[in-house]
């Protein structure tokens, strides 16, 4: 049996939504290539759920965040599979290309809003994976994310535009996006060095390999949403091929470096149920005092270490 969900979902023609009808969209090739990234990212739900279970409750909070991420992604990328979750717009740029020229009196083309919804969830974890790791303090933690979320909405908005203003959009969006690369790169790992050799290693390969990989996205959103120079079903390989880098593939090296990461090391002090609350307490203090101290210790691996307030 073929994929029929392009047919399905499809009324009262192929793309048509709420009366709007997309000449450019996907074929059966991009659903299918849809519904094998929605396999991906479920299979990988279940690989760091499952890996969960190696630790102690109070050491899991990455493999839960990581989980987190691309079990939203599955949902969206099931969506996209089944061509829902988007809406015809007209584009800016009418191209030559019979693959995204539409015709005399359409050219329509499908944008996933549904992408941009995974993305306002699942960056943000991204980012908390990140900068937990790093031990940032919660303020800059929360302001990160708000950038990061004024970058994803406004490229939503930029792609639902269909004049020239969608560039406005993609500017604010870049801005944002710079000040969130500049976090990551520069001061995060500053605090992550200040945590130990081990710690610095996993939080500057996956920082660097998230920024690396964000750069290439408004790349992607200027020749689909934004230039309409590339097919919906290249889009679809383009976009696909950087989330399976940038969420199961950012989860497996995160978590490996992780796994001799206890969270008290980053400031992250969680309590399990029959744990004593003095016990955590004590930690705490001792945690504070080191500060006093001047915030230096030597860890387990023989690092030098500084302490930091990510308490939660």
């Amino acid at each position: 049996m073929g994929n029929g969900a392009i047919d399905a979902n499809s009324h009262p023609s192929p793309h048509g939504v709420n009366g709007v009808t997309s000449v450019i969209g996907i074929t059966t090739h991009g659903s299918d290539w849809y519904w094998a990234v929605t396999a991906v990212m479920t299979v990988s739900t279940f690989v760091f759920i499952g890996l969960s279970f190696t630790k102690p409750r109070s050491h899991r909070v990455f493999h839960y965040i990581t989980a987190a991420i691309t079990m939203v992604a599955a949902i969206a990328y099931f969506t996209m599979g089944a061509d829902l979750g988007q809406t015809g717009i007209p584009v800016e740029f009418v191209r030559s290309n019979p693959k995204v020229s539409g015709t005399a009196d359409n050219q329509n083309r499908e944008i996933f809003y549904v992408r941009y919804i995974d993305w306002t969830i699942t960056t943000p974890l991204l980012l908390l994976d990140l900068l937990l790791t790093a031990g940032l303090p919660w303020p800059t933690i929360l302001y990160t994310i708000l950038l990061d979320e004024i970058m994803i909405i406004t490229g939503l908005v930029g792609a639902l535009v269909q004049s020239s203003y969608k560039w406005g959009y993609f500017v604010f969006g870049m801005a944002a996006f710079l000040w969130v690369a500049w976090t990551v790169t520069m001061t995060g790992r500053q605090y992550a060095t200040s945590l130990g050799a081990d710690i610095s290693r996993t939080y500057t390969i996956c920082g660097v390999w998230t920024i690396f990989l964000w750069f290439l996205y408004p790349i992607a959103w200027g020749i689909c949403e934004g230039g309409n120079v590339i097919s919906s079903d290249s889009e679809a390989v383009f976009y696909g091929v950087l989330d399976i880098m940038a969420k199961p593939v950012f989860g497996a090296l995160l978590l490996w470096g992780h796994r001799n990461i206890d969270p008290a090391r980053l400031g992250l002090h969680i309590r399990d149920y029959h744990e004593d609350p003095g016990h955590v307490a004590g930690r705490n203090e001792a945690h504070h005092a080191e500060k006093r101290d001047g915030g230096v210790s030597t860890n387990s691996n023989g690092a030098t270490t500084t302490a930091t307030d990510t308490t939660v």
